[in-house]
């Protein structure tokens, strides 16, 4: 039934072709830390946007809490205007009340990977973000490595990373914000602590400081509320959305803007 193919080429396969593209994505133009709803949407946009645009991910698994809602029940909430990012993704969902939807968390979280992946964004899963590349005062990459090595012994755990460049990076961590923090600890970046939750008042703030926070350096969705010490949000997820396309409308806009300056310089030269 099948086509006779050797063990050898099988293998043969798996690495050539992921060793080519991965070559490629060595530089992008921009790299998003975190796999979650809000990384998704911005690298969406920004790959569609004709942006070269590398998702790296922890987890063996992309979507982050997007698959589950509150307390392992995967039924998502979502508030106006939200719908609209639904439609464009043909989310199906329910308005429970006026201005408030849910939708299934696996239908959801597989029709946003699969849009992503769609836009052409690439994405390296099981990877851990280690550090940044940091050149002229500016965030210029990241620093990575598998995320298995997290887990072996520390005897034996003196595995390099390598590091990949980039022109823009995202901090789409959640909570965590790992890549602020490695700003942090360096005394390059004050962040302060996610607050208790109140989900309006978090939502809006969430959107309104998606945003540089250092040259190169961008946050946005919940790695914004640790930052900039908003409130949690809980188990509703327009602001993730939104946040992550606020994002991109920015670093689109950037990048856009070095480009077009880029030409001139050439052009008067």
């Amino acid at each position: 039934m099948f086509k006779k193919i050797k063990e050898s080429q099988i293998s043969r396969a798996i690495v050539g072709e992921f060793t080519k593209w991965f070559e490629e994505y060595i530089v992008s133009d921009v790299i998003v830390v975190g796999g979650g709803p809000s990384g998704l949407v911005a690298a969406r946009d920004l790959a569609n946007a004709g942006i070269k645009t590398l998702i790296i991910e922890s987890n063996n698994y992309i979507g982050g809490g997007f698959w589950i809602g509150g307390y392992f029940m995967n039924t998502l909430t979502f508030r106006a205007p939200a719908d609209t990012i639904l439609d464009e993704l043909k989310i199906p969902y329910k308005e429970i009340e006026d201005g408030l939807f849910v939708t299934d968390g696996p239908t959801a979280c597989s029709k946003l990977i699969s849009a992503t992946c769609d836009s052409g964004a690439k994405i390296l899963n099981l990877t851990k973000f280690d550090d940044v590349v940091h050149r002229n005062n500016r965030v210029e990459g990241t620093v990575i490595n598998w995320s298995p090595v997290s887990a072996l012994p520390r005897q034996i755990t003196c595995v390099d990373p390598i590091a990949l460049e980039s022109k823009v990076v995202i901090d789409a961590t959640g909570h965590d914000a790992w890549v602020a923090k490695s700003l942090e600890k360096r005394g390059l970046l004050k962040i302060q602590t996610y607050g208790p939750m109140d989900v309006c008042t978090s939502e809006d703030l969430v959107v309104e400081k998606t945003g540089e926070v250092y040259p190169g350096l961008y946050v946005m969705g919940m790695a914004a509320a640790t930052v900039y010490g908003i409130p949690r949000m809980g188990p509703t997820f327009g602001g993730m959305l939104f946040s992550g396309r606020k994002a991109a409308e920015q670093i689109i806009k950037k990048l856009n803007k070095k480009e077009q300056f880029s030409d001139k310089e050439v052009i008067t030269v």
